[in-house]
């Protein structure tokens, strides 16, 4: 018999650049708050993985990426800051997921998008 595998849906986490850093001892609180979150969702069999990711980066642009800048997005005032997958029944399900995200109430923007699984290459 086949396992039916759960969708899964990629939270992308968007801060904004503006204002200052946390102190270290607010980054430790906000970083247990994180894995608090994350925890119970393993807990729960809804986490499948995450991942910080660094501020340094490039990005491609045009035919064959013939313009590359530094990234991620300098023009923009947001950064993505990681991301995390889930699994959830559907979209509905996934969002209120989302909604546990401790960033929330500090101003990260978290979007919601299904993963759409490819063939096997």
């Amino acid at each position: 018999m086949t396992k039916i595998e759960k969708p899964q849906f990629l939270l992308v986490f968007r801060h904004s650049q503006e204002g200052p850093d946390p102190t270290p001892e607010e980054m430790q609180q906000i970083f247990g708050r994180w894995m608090d979150w994350m925890k119970g969702m393993k807990s729960r069999g809804q986490f499948v993985g995450a991942d910080r990711l660094e501020e340094t980066g490039k990005v491609l642009r045009g035919p064959r990426g013939a313009t590359v800048t530094d990234g991620p997005f300098v023009e923009s005032k947001e950064v993505m800051g990681g991301y995390v997958i889930v699994t959830a029944d559907d979209l509905a399900q996934a969002t209120e997921i989302a909604r546990g995200c401790p960033g929330l109430d500090g101003g990260t923007i978290v979007e919601v998008r299904p993963i759409e699984s490819l063939p096997p290459i």
